[in-house]
């Protein structure tokens, strides 16, 4: 499992953390890849490509875990 780090802010967005990670190549394929159902927001599917991914949230995508801290 990868970590995060928010660095100082509240919450990242989901899609803006796909791609800020490198789990997509940019900003658009991450909204696909939401609206798709294909990510996992703490073992849930989320399909709100603008959800807020706040500290304590475990994000999956292909296999790969994120965890924000």
């Amino acid at each position: 499992m990868e970590e995060f780090a928010l660095q100082g802010h509240e919450f990242v967005e989901l899609h803006n953390l796909l791609k800020i990670t490198g789990l997509c190549s940019s900003g658009g394929t991450a909204k696909l890849m939401v609206a798709e159902g294909l990510v996992r927001v703490d073992g849930q599917i989320e399909l709100r490509k603008r959800c807020k991914i706040r500290s304590g949230q475990v994000v999956e995508f292909e296999g790969r875990q994120i965890a924000v801290v």
